[in-house]
């Protein structure tokens, strides 16, 4: 998984560097093929905000979070991937694969 991160008006430390790889890591767990993250934490007057886009094979998914605290809005953003990411892989897989009459040899 490749993570691009961003700040706008905010300093990006290695702290807060570290915290978006180590969340995202859970994201990428559920592909075994190439990701690609583009993370953007910015602050806007009292509001923390983190945005991710993420790219696979043929989609885009893109999600934003925003809380008092920047480890918190991650937190947000990490959860909220992680919803997508199981959504667009329960699409992908699929469900017509199972046993059935109608795909067997033998009638009877």
């Amino acid at each position: 998984m490749r993570i691009e991160i961003s700040g706008h008006q905010i300093d990006v430390t290695p702290a807060l560097r570290d915290y978006v790889q180590d969340k995202l890591a859970r994201v990428a767990r559920h592909f075994d093929h190439h990701l690609e993250a583009r993370v953007v934490l910015a602050v806007d007057k009292l509001e923390q905000k983190a945005e991710a886009t993420l790219t696979t094979t043929g989609k885009t998914m893109h999600a934003d979070a925003i809380a008092p605290d920047m480890y918190a809005a991650i937190d947000l953003l990490a959860d909220k991937l992680d919803r997508l990411v199981l959504k667009q892989k329960e699409k992908m897989t699929d469900h017509r694969r199972g046993e059935s009459p109608a795909r067997t040899d033998t009638f009877g």
